[in-house]
């Protein structure tokens, strides 16, 4: 690779794992440049998952620290999670996903404009709908498996299911969304590592801004709360329905 790769590939970790560590969507950033930089799409994907991972895992640490995740609440809904994710993957190698790329856009700018309608929502803790048992077998299995087997979106679905269901302030729901996603990517990676879809090089170089970006983003949403993580999740959400609706039609 050349010197001017190794920088961009660095600052697509980096600016990935900032922005993922908010209100997720770094996928945005970090795949395309992956494409860019020459690997099959396959291979992209594996190495995206690999590095993506290690800015979740970043992101995950900073929220525990600062006493946002529950792991009582979470674990049930993280084991869920790993294996329908598992499956996903395992799925996705057998069938199409053609029909999620042409509905996932519109379920995404849906959640958009009913955030935007809703200057309130996250603001504050409100009255769970569904026990966390409940919550983790519908919310872990069909996010998990979705996430396994296409994703854009996961983290926006996830956000939005944490708020609505569990009640949960949207930090806090921005907290263990990157916990069920940090597992979700894991149990994915476990399949592309099976099958040699990772590059462990450009891997390596994302990886490091990865874990800076990672730590930066989640410190922000952190000390800015809700209203700050708000902005950038319905500018994410937008990002990622332009980017679904141009591969789409454009």
């Amino acid at each position: 690779m050349s010197w001017e790769t190794i920088c961009l590939l660095f600052a697509a970790g980096l600016s990935g794992g900032f922005i993922d560590a908010i209100a997720g969507g770094g996928g945005l950033i970090s795949l395309p440049a992956l494409l860019w930089a020459g690997l099959p799409p396959q291979m992209a994907l594996g190495t995206n998952k690999m590095q993506a991972v290690w800015g979740t895992l970043m992101a995950v640490r900073k929220y525990a620290k600062a006493g946002y995740v529950s792991w009582p609440q979470v674990r049930l809904t993280v084991l869920i999670t790993f294996v329908s994710a598992m499956a996903g993957a395992w799925v996705v190698t057998l069938i199409s996903n053609a029909v999620l790329k042409m509905i996932v856009p519109w379920m995404l700018l849906g959640i958009a404009v009913y955030v935007l309608l809703s200057p309130g929502l996250g603001k504050t803790a409100a009255q769970a709908r569904l026990k966390i048992g409940a919550f983790a077998c519908l919310a872990g299995g069909v996010l998990g498996f979705y996430d396994g087997f296409f994703g854009p979106g996961t983290g926006t679905f996830w956000a939005l299911a944490c708020i609505s269901l569990l009640g949960l302030e949207l930090t806090r729901a921005t907290a263990f969304t990157k916990v069920v996603n940090l597992t979700s990517n894991m149990a994915s990676l476990i399949i592309f590592v099976f099958y040699a879809r990772v590059h462990y090089e450009i891997a390596a170089v994302m990886i490091a801004g990865q874990l800076i970006g990672g730590r930066l983003g989640a410190g922000m949403a952190i000390r800015h709360g809700a209203p700050f993580i708000r902005i950038i999740f319905i500018a994410v959400v937008l990002a990622m329905v332009a980017k679904l609706l141009w591969d789409q039609f454009g």
